[in-house]
């Protein structure tokens, strides 16, 4: 099991963090082995959907048994009951759309990396008296890429991950990455609903293939 500083070191290593959720498991499953073939080993669950916890535990078994390397995040985390339930299920780090404390002092206790999301430079600020130094930058459609440019200097010792508005090209990419990020997450873009009505998985993973390698470029 990893510490706390090496998962948050192993999450800026990977820097493409597919995200995603849906009610039927085996999607899910599907999801996962295209993305794993495609050199993914690190994966956000979001938690957006009644059959969220059970299929997400679910999938930590489908893990254990098949992808002992693979990261499972569990994202969307919005109180400190939702956080207690997916430690205590096996989540091996938690990822919100904002700061909460709750949540914060949940993932303390137990010893569990949180990354919490954030939009201003006043919720940056606070997280960072919080003591993280690992923050989402949430939706990055809204904010793009030139805020980050912005509030980097400002806080020289936060390092950030963006979601929403992360596409697959190359010009999206680079644009993040120029910007400043260690790290995007990316759903929708990736892993579409038509992808998903046509069960074409094997696009999945040559589109995370795709991205992989322009990502190489980048660093």
């Amino acid at each position: 099991m990893m510490t706390q500083d090496q998962m948050k070191a192993f999450v800026k290593q990977v820097k493409l963090l597919p995200l995603f959720y849906h009610d039927d498991v085996t999607v899910c499953k599907e999801i996962v082995k295209a993305l794993y073939a495609a050199g993914i080993r690190c994966i956000e669950f979001t938690n957006r959907g009644p059959a969220a916890f059970e299929n997400f535990k679910i999938l930590l078994d489908f893990r254990n048994k098949h992808y002992s390397d693979l990261v499972l995040a569990i994202g969307t985390i919005q109180n400190q009951n939702e956080a207690q339930a997916y430690i205590e299920a096996g989540a091996d780090f938690l990822i919100s759309p904002f700061f909460d404390q709750s949540i914060a002092d949940a993932a303390y206790l137990h010893k569990k990396l949180w990354i919490p999301g954030c939009m201003t430079s006043t919720e940056i600020h606070t997280a960072e008296v919080a003591g993280y130094n690992l923050i989402k930058l949430f939706p990055g459609n809204v904010l793009g890429p030139g805020f980050i440019s912005a509030v980097k200097p400002l806080f020289p010792s936060v390092s950030f991950l963006v979601t929403g508005g992360v596409d697959t090209s190359k010009e999206n990419l680079t644009a993040w990455f120029k910007a400043g990020v260690v790290g995007v997450g990316m759903g929708s873009k990736l892993i579409s609903d038509e992808v998903l009505a046509t069960k074409n998985y094997d696009l999945i993973q040559t589109q995370t293939t795709k991205s992989l390698a322009i990502i190489a470029t980048l660093n």
